[in-house]
């Protein structure tokens, strides 16, 4: 009799983030849900990681809603997991233990079953409360090792005996669990490794321990990954499905079916149904654009080891700021970042701080600015690395943040920090105007901050993948839909619609008479009269903390633009006045446009 191998379903949020940078809207989805588990499968990933801040961003939806309605949909008995990053939980910052405790209360509460709980530099401190928190809430805890390969000509970490290590201090740290995932979220660790690393787990873990093993395709070697883990003891593998499977995913479920046929094992499945079940989903997702680096293989992820759940993140985001062309060049300069930075595993918030700092690198010049993810990580702010950084790239984050590098726990440093917490977000809510204070809102302003204040206030606006290669044609040449007004040098994208007129992304009220009246010939401070405030670069706007009337100093704050994850501030060119704002929190503007004028 074949040995059955249990798998997760991650179409439905790993499967997300990989191939739409987590954009999909919830009511698009969900007859795929109810296919999938009218099919047979009762195992879904269905939220956290970056599936609980993209619906905010991106969707205008509530996360929570999402989670709600999957389990109406998936059915009473399905096994829910989500995703946690240890000490972060669902939030690419770190937390403190109440927001912490918060994370688990707030997930059971809305339906699920298991959380995967994992810290990107496998310091088993940041797990030991999470985990705690898991427990406690009444969920299933599954702790887990992260795993990916170094770049060619790297040593120190990422092997067998460096996991055993890992896993190790799990044990006797004491931390609950009720399995053990190893999980390689840039699909590069080598066969050899999967194999004596689940080899070596079988055998230190208690009998029966379930083990599962999470990869992707990206590297090309995710099914050789999967047969290896198998054969050495692993009791899941994680699958996807179509169109959600291979490339930047996780491997299909059919896929894995066909490579056990003549073993000893089997995923229990009707083939037939699960391919009814991908043309159901395939018709779900017709109207999404799949980027074109999310269908392939990439060879070079293996020097660069960038997740599938980051890649397509990132790409996506540069499509919207028209910077797509600099990819090649950020995948290229992540190697150094990831071979200076301490070896931790690339995968998100880790594999974030990498993109972003080489980002930077390409952009700014070689560590000219430091990401302030990458430049805490390396100041040991987020936990102990596996290795040592160079000191070379410390002394400089040190420099560049103010900061100086720390050995204190990432709890002990947030506990401590004011700024954060129930009573932090409280405060961020009420500045927001929002006075309902429930747990969803408070752990919503802890974990998504700015953006997530934005929503609360109805601001959010919906950026979705859909119809895009229409967009991104438009961008390569000229759109007829619209005009191009230039004034004094500075170009305007203008659509006209009724009594609406977009600017540059940003939709008004108008209306037009003939002839010119009194105050409207009057002279007025128009654009052009001050000194302008220009983007450097594109973002979204995400703070504001000056007003029209306002006077300001040189090189004071005067506007805070978000990209790829980052907040970039902006500051006055000149002391004056502010004598006109033209932009609004949530507008999204390009490179050089004009932001304000101070005179």
């Amino acid at each position: 009799m074949k040995k059955k191998i249990n798998f997760m379903c991650t179409a439905f949020r790993d499967g997300f983030q990989s191939a739409y940078g987590a954009r999909v809207l919830t009511e698009d989805f969900m007859p795929a849900v109810e296919a999938a588990a009218n099919a047979g499968i009762t195992h879904f990933e269905a939220g956290g990681g970056a599936r609980f801040q993209a619906p905010f961003f991106y969707c205008n939806e509530n996360a929570f809603d999402m989670m709600d309605t999957f389990r109406k949909k998936a059915g009473p008995d399905a096994n829910l997991q989500t995703l946690a990053r240890g000490v972060n939980v669902v939030g690419l910052s770190s937390q403190p233990s109440d927001i912490i405790k918060l994370h688990a209360q707030l997930f059971k509460k809305h339906g699920m079953t298991t959380i995967r709980n994992f810290d990107a530099l496998n310091d088993v401190n940041n797990l030991i409360y999470s985990g705690k928190c898991i427990k406690d809430a009444g969920l299933r805890h599954e702790v887990t090792v992260t795993m990916m390969s170094l770049p060619p000509g790297a040593t120190g970490a990422h092997d067998p005996e460096f996991y055993m290590n890992v896993l190790k201090k799990i044990l006797d740290a004491g931390i609950p669990f009720d399995s053990v995932c190893f999980k390689d979220a840039s699909g590069t660790s080598v066969p050899k490794v999967v194999y004596e690393t689940i080899k070596q787990a079988r055998q230190m873990l208690p009998e029966g321990t379930p083990i599962a093993f999470h990869s992707h395709e990206t590297a090309g070697v995710s099914i050789q990954q999967y047969m290896a883990a198998i054969e050495a003891g692993a009791t899941q593998v994680d699958l996807s499905l179509a169109p959600v499977s291979g490339g930047t995913c996780s491997p299909d479920i059919l896929t894995m079916w066909h490579a056990l046929r003549g073993t000893d094992f089997d995923l229990g499945i009707d083939p037939d149904k699960i391919m009814e079940v991908e043309e159901v989903f395939k018709d779900c997702m017709k109207e999404y654009f799949f980027p074109p680096e999310a269908t392939m293989v990439n060879p070079i992820i293996p020097f660069s080891p960038l997740p599938g759940g980051a890649l397509t993140a990132n790409t996506q985001m540069l499509r919207d700021n028209g910077l797509m062309d600099k990819y090649p060049a950020i995948v290229e300069a992540m190697k150094e970042c990831v071979a200076k930075g301490g070896y931790g595993t690339s995968v998100t918030p880790v594999s974030q701080f990498y993109f972003q700092q080489a980002f930077n690198n390409v952009m700014f010049g070689k560590w000219e600015k430091i990401a302030d993810g990458y430049g805490k990580m390396v100041l040991g702010y987020f936990g102990k690395t596996p290795v040592a950084p160079d000191a070379e790239i410390v002394k400089i984050c040190a420099d560049k943040l103010g900061l100086q590098p720390t050995t204190k726990t990432v709890l002990e440093l947030n506990d401590a920090n004011p700024a954060l917490g129930i009573e932090a977000a409280k405060k961020r809510l009420k500045d927001g105007g929002i006075t309902d204070f429930s747990d969803e809102n408070i752990f919503i302003s802890a974990c998504c901050e700015d953006k997530g204040i934005l929503f609360l206030q109805g601001k959010a606006k919906v950026n979705v993948a859909k119809n895009k290669p229409a967009a991104a044609a438009a961008k390569a040449g000229s759109s007829a839909d619209g005009y191009t007004v230039t004034v004094n040098g500075k170009k305007y994208g203008v659509k006209l619609d009724g009594n609406k007129a977009t600017v540059n992304g940003k939709v008004y009220d108008i209306s037009v008479t003939e002839g010119i009246d009194a105050a409207a010939a009057a002279p007025s401070a128009a654009a052009g009269d001050g000194t302008p405030v220009n983007a450097p670069m594109p973002g979204l706007v995400l703070r504001i903390p000056v007003a029209v009337g306002d006077t300001v100093e040189e090189n004071q704050e005067v506007i805070v633009l978000e990209a790829m994850k980052m907040e970039t501030p902006i500051y006055a060119p000149a002391a004056g006045t502010v004598k006109s704002i033209l932009v609004s929190n949530g507008d999204q503007v390009t490179s050089g446009q004009i932001l304000m004028e101070i005179g």
